[in-house]
């Protein structure tokens, strides 16, 4: 049965677009532009009430009754749950990989998310927010995860150890923008060298390439700006 998948191309979108590849499960797009504010609309919040996307609707869900799901991590473990993949073989597999799946929710991911605000959004806004401070606040706490990750992988192929999780699908697509996070590699050989390896997958391929077509630099586009940062639309 076909999963409903609320997307835009971002990197929490990405990790359940290769996701949903890596596990060869078909999905529906439905594309939820978030620089046009469709996250507030009413139907998607009934199904993501933190209007934020991804979020799914499986219509085979527990006990064959549909169920919908938001929050990238937890879209994840469902998905791996169901699928009995990428989430490992033993309980010390899935510990490994539930712990970095919690360290990029609670880590990469908001770290990161904040290096690419103050880095390349706020300088832009109306009046320009270039803030020193939280510039360097952001990358250098970028730079320590990528290091703690780079330590990680200089002893394992993968994040969670041997095998290739759910845990490096969530991670990957935020470490894939170190550029943007103004963030370098030369000190981190592991690091690059999983960067290429997990971008050589079809599956991760085909997912990063969903709708890829319509993501645009909203630097410039005041409306945007005002609905992704400012307050949302009454």
């Amino acid at each position: 049965m076909t999963i409903d998948l609320y997307y835009w191309p971002t990197p929490n979108g990405w990790k359940i677009t290769i996701a949903l590849e890596e596990m060869g499960l078909p999905y529906r797009l439905h594309l939820v532009d978030i620089g046009k504010g469709d996250q507030f609309d009413p139907d998607f919040l009934r199904i993501a009430p933190n209007n934020r996307m991804p979020a799914i609707v499986d219509p085979d869900g527990p006990g064959g009754a549909p169920v919908s799901i938001f929050e990238s991590g937890a879209i994840l473990l469902y998905l791996a749950r169901k699928t009995g993949r990428f989430i490992g073989r033993t309980e010390r597999d899935r510990i490994a990989v539930e712990q970095w799946l919690m360290w990029q929710m609670g880590g990469v991911g908001p770290m990161a998310g904040q290096a690419h605000h103050f880095l390349k959004y706020a300088p832009q806004l109306d009046p320009p927010q270039d803030l020193p401070y939280a510039k360097d606040r952001y990358r250098g706490e970028v730079a320590r995860l990528y290091g703690v990750l780079d330590r990680r992988l200089a002893e394992n192929p993968f994040v969670a150890g041997d095998f290739y999780s759910i845990a490096d699908m969530a991670i990957w697509p935020w470490a894939a923008l170190w550029e943007g996070q103004q963030q370098r590699l030369d000190d981190k050989p592991h690091l690059a060298r999983w960067l290429d390896e997990i971008a050589a997958r079809p599956a991760v391929q085909k997912g990063r390439a969903v709708a890829a077509d319509r993501r645009a630099d909203t630097s410039q586009d005041r409306k945007a700006q005002q609905i992704l940062f400012g307050q949302p639309p009454r």
